[in-house]
């Protein structure tokens, strides 16, 4: 089977496409797969180069590539056909697009509307919540497939140490507080030196507390330490300077102010299993987190909700002269009051089983929360359980999606 796949940032890449493909090269060797990435404001470029490390026998196609093909052109790293197209992250567009350019079938995952609906074969739906949206947005009911979440699957198989490590991944103590700082630019340069600033009260604090960075393989060192010398691109995020350092075989963070670096891991599942508790921001993570069973602290800072992404046209509305930013800053402030939660398992659950802290936050406010979070044993033993009770049947996912395109498509 030749099947092409359209994706866009690092959560879709490591929780959606990182799975599937494991299933499918693990149940039948020889599938041709062709890895599409496609323009979109949350990616980090760097998704291309993390996809040939972990599927050399991939064809890869970057955006600029991807933009020409779509245009028309021939490129060399595209192929001339496939059997299927299957969504897994980025505009829908994109999926019609390659479908129609490789004259193939397509699937989509959970996600649709009514073009894709009339063009795609089917789609496969997280739970069936979403098979009711998929249906909805025009698929008959016996074209959705409720195949689970796959980023279940990615978290259990990176914790297991199934997928290739990253480079410069090293060895982390068990029981740290790891900190999951955000891949895209602006968390990048805005959470990296506030949380950096939130360890270092921490530590003055809480010595007995050790701390560690789990930062993406999809950023890069120059990222890191163009933001630590920065400090954050606003004074109002609170940040503290720094730089990065060589520790042991990787890297590690250290403040302004001095004292003994913080250490940097890669691949955030391998060590979050064994981490005492997470800090981190919503998204796929979250989900990810949740599966292993991690109690987990989720941050919404909106010290500076102007450099915030947003779906759709209005991520540019910063741009307009004069009131550009204080719309753009009413916006995103306006979107956060909407929802009530904002991790994806308290949402599911329709409990706080990940404490929020949202708002203009404080370093050493989110400090003081970590400790009093890890010094309460029993609320974290309980948000684990109830966090690993949650996706528990979505676990075989990706095994299921593949055998289904298997059996449609080979």
């Amino acid at each position: 089977m030749r099947i092409a796949i359209t994706s866009n940032g690092p959560g879709e890449l490591s929780g959606w496409v990182r799975p599937l493909v494991s299933a499918l090269l693990r149940l039948a060797p020889d599938t041709g797969v062709s890895l599409f990435f496609v323009p979109d404001d949350y990616a980090t470029g760097r998704e291309p180069e993390v996809a040939r490390r972990l599927f050399p026998g991939a064809s890869v196609v970057p955006v600029k590539s991807y933009v020409r093909f779509a245009l028309g052109a021939a490129v060399a790293e595209a192929p001339a056909n496939a059997d299927v197209v299957q969504y897994l992250g980025g505009d829908l567009m994109h999926a019609r697009r390659v479908r129609a350019r490789l004259r193939a079938r397509g699937r989509s995952y959970k996600f649709a509307n009514k073009r894709i609906a009339k063009e795609f074969d089917g789609a496969y739906a997280v739970d069936q919540k979403n098979a009711l949206e998929l249906q909805r947005a025009g698929f008959a009911r016996e074209r959705v497939d409720v195949i689970g979440n796959l980023a279940v699957d990615g978290a259990l198989a990176e914790a297991a140490g199934e997928f290739a490590t990253s480079p410069g991944d090293t060895v982390l103590a068990p029981g740290s507080i790891l900190i999951m700082p955000g891949t895209r630019r602006h968390e990048v340069a805005n959470l990296i030196p506030m949380f950096l600033q939130m360890a270092v009260r921490l530590r003055a604090a809480r010595p007995d507390l050790s701390v560690a960075f789990a930062i993406s393989p999809f950023t890069g060192e120059d990222e890191i330490a163009r933001a630590l010398a920065r400090g954050g691109e606003y004074r109002n995020v609170w940040g503290t300077r720094g730089k990065v350092i060589a520790h042991g075989s990787g890297i590690a963070l250290e403040a302004q102010s001095g004292g003994a670096p913080f250490p940097v891991v890669r691949d955030a599942m391998r060590h979050a299993a064994y981490a005492k508790l997470v800090v981190t921001l919503p998204g796929t993570k979250c989900i990810e987190l949740a599966a292993l069973g991690v109690p987990t602290i989720v941050c919404v800072p909106l010290n500076a909700p102007e450099g915030v992404v947003v779906n759709g046209p209005l991520q540019y509305i910063d741009r307009l002269p004069l009131a550009g930013t204080l719309l753009k800053r009413a916006l995103v402030v306006a979107v956060d009051a909407r929802f009530p939660m904002t991790a994806q398992p308290n949402i599911d659950a329709g409990a706080m089983l990940m404490p929020e802290l949202r708002g203009t936050l404080m370093p050493g406010a989110i400090a003081r929360r970590v400790a009093a979070y890890a010094d309460d044993a029993a609320a974290r033993e309980r948000d684990g359980r109830l966090l690993a009770a949650l996706y528990t049947g979505h676990a075989g996912a990706a095994e299921r999606m593949a055998r289904s395109l298997l059996e449609a498509y080979a």
